[in-house]
């Protein structure tokens, strides 16, 4: 069986419900909206975020979720498609999970309008149904997400970025958003308890290890094969990088600099960085911080009972390490 249908399997039941409720939150009386929707829902991935959210509820709450439940969970999904349609629409993508984007179907202005209806799809699920705790979860994971690219995309152009920069770049772009899934997943069926910040810390942790693995797939990690130096060629700083600039001689770093600022372009020196960051421990040390934040995403569930939903949860905790893709 594979990896993510095990991890599934304790929460079926809600991810086939889910699924309905999820489209009917979509619904418009405007055909070509509904024409729309329809094609994002039939290519959705692997649902991560709607899982982290009934696993959650069900371990806090020992095998319950409620109807807020299901509007949390349907909620993040209707922010997260939205941000995903716009993302395409800024970085001209035509592609998404190997279909067609929107943007490449019905071009940028309809993009743009539809996520911003399924944004506002999102809110009013929450508001109509007094859901204001859950609300203010998702727009703080949504004020981050934005802060965290424009973060990025204003030290991208200087280089010379930390650590703790990195960091709190993929805390904002990538882990609030896990971060609130987990916290939502324990707000909808203990409000106000410690659970809601405890789950949200695991999210977060689980999100930068996440992020990380993301990062080493460049640099074509274990079995992926080659490696592709994407983020080199686009200038990002991830944290194989960043670690050996702060520790090499300055001749090599000034080195490093150049090939990414003038050379980013050239396959034969984005090979050449790629074999230099992995020769002085760049990956090796970027393993180890991985690491770190995937053992501290265990220790916080470790207090739990024992259930098939804290098992999942650990799976899914193994498997943001362990994936091939």
């Amino acid at each position: 069986m594979k990896i993510v249908e095990q991890i599934k399997q304790p929460i079926a039941y809600e991810m086939e419900l889910f699924e309905q409720k999820f489209l009917l939150s979509m619904s418009s009386k405007v055909a070509l909206l509904n024409r729309i929707t329809h094609y994002i829902v039939n290519r959705k991935g692997k649902q991560m975020r709607p899982m982290f959210v009934f696993l959650v509820s069900k371990m806090v709450a020992n095998g319950e979720v409620s109807e807020r439940t299901y509007r949390g969970a349907s909620v993040i999904e209707l922010i997260h498609t939205a941000t995903l349609v716009h993302d395409d629409v800024v970085d001209d993508s035509n592609r998404r999970r190997g279909f067609f984007s929107v943007n490449a179907l019905w071009k940028n202005k309809i993009a743009v309008l539809v996520g911003d209806y399924l944004l506002s799809k999102g809110l009013l699920l929450s508001i109509d149904n007094g859901d204001f705790d859950l609300l203010k979860i998702i727009s703080v994971a949504v004020r981050e997400m934005s802060e965290g690219e424009l973060l990025q995309i204003e030290k991208a152009r200087r280089l010379d970025i930390t650590e703790d920069v990195y960091y709190e770049i993929i805390r904002q772009k990538t882990a609030t958003l896990i971060a609130a899934c987990c916290s939502l997943g324990a707000a909808s069926v203990k409000p106000d308890s410690h659970h809601v910040e405890t789950m949200r810390k695991f999210g977060e942790l689980i999100g930068m290890a996440f992020q990380i693995k993301d990062d080493l797939f460049d640099y074509g990690q274990e079995k992926i094969g080659k490696p592709t130096g994407i983020d080199i060629k686009e200038q990002k700083m991830t944290l194989p990088l960043i670690h050996v600039l702060n520790k090499v001689s300055e001749k090599d770093n000034k080195w490093l600099i150049n090939s990414i600022k003038n050379h980013n372009k050239d396959a034969k020196r984005v090979k050449e960085v790629i074999a230099f960051v992995k020769a002085n421990g760049g990956l090796d040390y970027t393993i180890t911080k991985m690491e770190m934040f995937q053992q501290e995403a265990l220790k916080l569930i470790a207090p739990y009972p024992e259930s098939d939903y804290k098992k999942s949860l650990i799976l899914m905790v193994n498997y943001v390490i362990d994936r091939k893709k």
